[in-house]
C-alpha cells in the first residue's frame, strides 16, 4: 500500500537502505539514487563549522545535485554529523579507526545532528535539523574489541562505528533523541512537509 500521490515516486538521494526503509515502511514509494558528490571537498570550501549547519549544507547538496537530473521530481537529501564538543567525527576507513572512534566516545554523550531537506527543479522546499544527544557506557578495550569482532565490517558503514538498530545498542547507557534522527532521517517533520503538499493521502 502506497500514500503517496504523485505519479513517479520520491527520490532518495542517500543509498542508505535504512532511510529508505523508514520511508517505505511510511507508505511513501521511493527509490534511490545516491548523489556522487564529494561531501568532504564541500564542508571544506564552505567553511562551516557547527555540525547541524553542517549537516544542512550537505543534505541540501545531495538532493540539489540529483534533482538537476530530475527536475520534475521530489528529491530528498539526508546527511548525518556526529559532533563530540568541537571534534566532528567522520566514518571510520577500517577497524582499527572504529575502535579509536569507540574509544574516544566511551564514557562521553556526543550529538547526532541528522538534516534533511526536500528539493524540486533545483528549489529548497524544506529543510530541517534536529538533534539527538547519545550517552556510551565507559567501555573497556576488550569489550570494544569484542563489539568490533561481532559487528564486523558494519562498524566502517556509520559514523560513530555503530548503527543503533543492529548490536550497537549495546554501547550505550541513555539516549535523548527521536529515534528516526538517530537513523539518520527525521521523518516526522518530512511527512508534516509532504501533508502540507497535500503528497500524501494521510
Amino acid at each position: 500500500m502506497t500514500v503517496w500521490r504523485e505519479r513517479q515516486s520520491l527520490i532518495l538521494a542517500s543509498q542508505s537502505a535504512v532511510r529508505k526503509s523508514l520511508l517505505a515502511n511510511a507508505g511513501i514509494a521511493v527509490e534511490t539514487i545516491p548523489a556522487d558528490i564529494d561531501e568532504r571537498a564541500i564542508q571544506q570550501s564552505s567553511g562551516l563549522k557547527d555540525p547541524g549547519e553542517i549537516a544542512a549544507l550537505l543534505a541540501c547538496e545531495k538532493a540539489t545535485f540529483i534533482s538537476a537530473k530530475f527536475p520534475d521530481r521530489y528529491v530528498v537529501g539526508a546527511d548525518q554529523t556526529l559532533a563530540l564538543g568541537d571534534q566532528l567525527f567522520s566514518k571510520p576507513a577500517n577497524r582499527a579507526a572504529a575502535e579509536a572512534q569507540i574509544t574516544t566516545l566511551s564514557g562521553q554523550t556526543h550529538a547526532l545532528h541528522s538534516a534533511v531537506s526536500v528539493v524540486k527543479g533545483r528549489v529548497t522546499l524544506f529543510s530541517h535539523v534536529s538533534v539527538a544527544r547519545m550517552t556510551m557506557r565507559a567501555l573497556t578495550g576488550s569489550e570494544i574489541a569484542a563489539y568490533v569482532d561481532e559487528a564486523g565490517d558494519a562498524v566502517t558503514a556509520s559514523v560513530g562505528a555503530y548503527q543503533l538498530e543492529r548490536t550497537g545498542v549495546h554501547l550505550f547507557d541513555r539516549i535523548e533523541g527521536d529515534h528516526f534522527t538517530i537513523l539518520g532521517l527525521p521523518l516526522l517533520p518530512v511527512l508534516a512537509f509532504l501533508r502540507s503538499r497535500n503528497l500524501l493521502a494521510v
